[in-house]
């Protein structure tokens, strides 16, 4: 029986990593916020993914890159990263202080 996950099963990426892998092709960014939160400010190039309706299938392959989810504050992207390891996937990566550390860091958004 393997041990029950945690936020230990989950890696914290800073802002920067985060932008630089996007900027590079090595990231799929995964935005768990609800449609509300989307609709008024977003990361640049994620793929939206309300956890409400939250299904790791309906992600996109990532195609050898690294899946990272991305939240407001940093709880709801480790609650999507959990979810998605106790179906099978192995997306353990997300963006640690969401949307206000990446806006604190200098980094664009759109809207």
């Amino acid at each position: 029986m393997s041990a029950p996950l945690g936020p230990d099963s989950v890696q914290d990426l800073t802002p920067e990593e985060v932008a630089r892998g996007l900027t590079e092709g090595r990231i799929l960014l995964v935005d768990v916020r609800e449609p509300n939160e989307f609709a008024a400010e977003r990361y640049p190039g994620a793929f939206f993914l309300p956890l409400s309706a939250f299904d790791p299938d309906a992600i996109p392959d990532p195609d050898g890159r690294q899946v990272v989810f991305a939240c407001r504050s940093g709880k709801r992207s480790v609650t999507a990263s959990l979810a998605a390891q106790e179906q099978g996937y192995d997306y353990k990566a997300h963006l640690a202080g969401g949307l206000l550390a990446w806006k604190e860091a200098g980094l664009p958004t759109e809207s």
